[in-house]
């Protein structure tokens, strides 16, 4: 029997209290489980938190992970979303050296990818983009040959498209 491995994206309602997640990605380095991408924030309810997760497995395990996950007393719900059926974004803060011959460059990559300079010196100028993993990448290849001197890059955030929705149920 092959074993499919790919990305999984599952939203998690919990309640927003000290050491859930903690408590949930312990859950996943027990089980030896390497988290792509983690992204954490409240809702619209202060007392309930979204964690996004991405991680790579087989469906097999990711749904006994999910189960585990649910019987955390702090979970409220779980689900993981449909790759087609999720609008999914990332963060990207981007140092990139620059120099007067080649900030007109690194200008016209940042506008076709809809980025924004946000601080400009005399030999940096850092860049802020949002998108998917393939426009992320893209953007960073697309830079690399001026010289990245810093980056930093958040996890996914990810919500099902229409009206599929995860959110809290208060007669739940």
């Amino acid at each position: 029997m092959e074993i499919h491995m790919q990305k999984y994206t599952l939203s998690v309602l919990v309640e927003n209290q000290p050491g859930v997640l903690s408590r949930v990605v312990g859950l996943f380095s027990r089980r030896g489980f390497n988290i792509y991408s983690l992204s954490v924030g409240t809702t619209t309810d202060d007392s309930v938190s979204r964690i996004t997760i991405e991680v790579e497995g087989d469906l097999l395990v990711v749904e006994q992970v999910s189960k585990q996950l649910s019987k955390l007393m702090e979970v409220i719900k779980i689900k993981t979303l449909p790759g087609n059926e999720m609008v999914k974004r990332g963060l990207i803060l981007c140092k990139v050296r620059v120099t007067p011959k080649t900030r007109g460059e690194v200008i016209e990559i940042t506008n076709i990818f809809r980025a924004k300079i946000i601080d400009i010196s005399p030999s940096t100028m850092t860049v802020e983009l949002t998108g998917n993993d393939q426009k992320l990448n893209a953007f960073l290849d697309m830079i690399e040959n001026y010289g990245i001197e810093e980056i930093a890059r958040t996890g996914m955030t990810a919500l099902e498209r229409g009206a599929n929705t995860l959110k809290l149920d208060k007669n739940s």
